[in-house]
């Protein structure tokens, strides 16, 4: 098999040995030509997370990892070295467009932080590779049509790590209570995040340390003097790398809501919110914020804070579906059918592990056991895809329309609440060039924002 069909897969292939090869039947995919090359940009927590999913579900060997820190970087190579069946340490690169022209990789990984998702993605799809990338998409609005139309332009598969639409107890209750209309008539949702997330401390600038490439790190990001390591929790509690809580969680939930109800993009957005409580410290995200993303007879409402109490101790992060006849209830560990009448039997979803099958689960640094499985199948989903040229259950649209959304509202909370209506035909919002002039970031110097029309 030449580089090229083993990009694409066979096509026209019997549709029972096809799924038995990329483990939808049980089994892992193995190319009869040796394992697919597979390459990690932001060799960080959920990107190598990520990569021993896939690891775990098809034949694989890494040809490179990229990261700006060496330290973390070196850290990965060795991990991986223990993952992958060949026991090689992968090339490691500082740059991640080195790797892409020196190893041409056929799939890529991005787990770096939101500000580089873009450009990343758009480069990755540009050098012959399928695609995945973790979400939020993109930190600004244009930058995710972009994303769109690279992925149409170069005809490969992108598939987002919005796992939500792969965990297994989700689908059932989708299945069993959305699908098999048990709800009624649907007019109101409610998600929520009320994690304490928000990191908010005051530490001193200092001398950027010789093994992090800080500048390269920063990309087409602002340059903020710099105040430690960002990894982790660090770099998201400020907007000039994303965009918040509501960038980093609702869109999680949005996009399950959206996936389970068949909706698109809303019809208008707008959010309140700001630093209520936690004034003291560097953080420059909100701590409270509301949005509304209104549909046809349908509200989307949206609601976190980063202080206090959650609603519900139960569901701190999650979804809750009304209709005339019930409610259901869903997160990343759990969901409940609560029904109106009485005299009907509610009905618990829990959520699987697989610590049986994957013993190597147990003993992985910082892994989310309950989201692993989820992201297995996810990865297995995209593979089929590829193999079948049918889009993957997260594809990159859909992806964009849940980014996006979010984006929107915190523009609208920007803008003091303000309505806003977002035309994907002509890339504005309708009726408002204050709010059209802000779905596109400014870059740093020495960087290019990429243009939808011309990727």
């Amino acid at each position: 098999m030449n580089a090229l069909n083993r990009r694409d897969f066979l096509k026209g292939s019997s549709a029972l040995a096809t799924l038995a090869s990329f483990g939808l039947l049980g089994m892992d995919f193995k190319n009869p030509d040796g394992p697919l090359k597979v390459a990690l940009i932001g060799a960080g927590w959920y990107g190598k997370s990520d990569l021993f999913r896939l690891i775990q579900v098809a034949d694989v060997e890494v040809v490179g990892l990229s990261d700006p820190d060496q330290h973390m970087l070196q850290a990965a190579g060795e991990m991986v070295a223990t993952r992958q069946k060949s026991g090689k340490t992968p090339p490691l690169y500082e740059d991640y467009q080195e790797l892409l022209a020196k190893e041409k990789p056929e799939f890529v990984l991005i787990g770096s932080p939101d500000h580089w998702h873009a450009l990343q993605c758009i480069d990755a799809l540009k050098a012959g590779a399928h695609v995945y990338v973790q979400k939020p998409i993109s930190v600004d609005v244009i930058e995710g049509e972009a994303m769109v139309a690279a992925a149409r332009k170069y005809g490969k598969k992108v598939q987002v790590g919005t796992q939500r639409k792969s965990t297994p107890h989700l689908i059932d209750a989708k299945e069993q209570i959305i699908d098999s209309g048990k709800l009624g008539k649907i007019s109101h949702v409610e998600i929520c995040c009320y994690y304490h997330m928000r990191a908010n401390g005051n530490p001193p600038v200092e001398p950027v340390p010789d093994f992090f490439n800080y500048d390269l790190w920063t990309g087409p990001a602002p340059l903020r003097p710099y105040d430690g390591l960002p990894h982790r929790r660090w770099w998201r509690t400020f907007i000039e790398y994303g965009n918040g809580i509501t960038g980093d969680m609702c869109v999680h939930m949005l996009d399950t809501v959206r996936w389970m109800l068949k909706l698109g993009w809303p019809s208008q957005i707008s959010s309140t919110g700001g630093i209520f409580v936690q004034k003291d410290g560097k953080s420059n995200i909100s701590d409270t914020q509301s949005a509304i993303f209104e549909y046809p007879e349908l509200n989307v409402v949206w609601q976190h804070r980063t202080w206090g109490n959650p609603d519900d101790p139960e569901y701190p992060w999650a979804f809750k579906i009304f209709g005339e006849k019930g409610m259901l209830a869903g997160s990343t560990m759990q969901a409940d059918f609560t029904p109106v009448d009485r005299n009907e039997k509610p009905i618990h979803f829990a959520c699987l592990f697989e610590r049986e099958k994957y013993p190597e689960d147990v003993n992985e640094p910082d892994i989310e056991l309950n989201a692993a499985p989820a992201t297995r199948l996810h990865m297995k989903d995209w593979l089929k895809a590829i193999d079948q040229n049918t889009l993957p259950v997260a594809d990159i649209e859909e992806g964009h329309i849940s980014t996006a959304s979010c984006i929107l509202a915190n523009i609208s909370m920007d803008l003091g609440g303000r309505i806003l209506k977002y035309d994907p035909k002509t890339m504005t919002v309708v009726g408002d060039k204050e709010a059209t002039a802000l779905l596109r970031r400014p870059y740093r110097k020495g960087y290019t924002h990429p243009d939808p029309k011309s990727v």
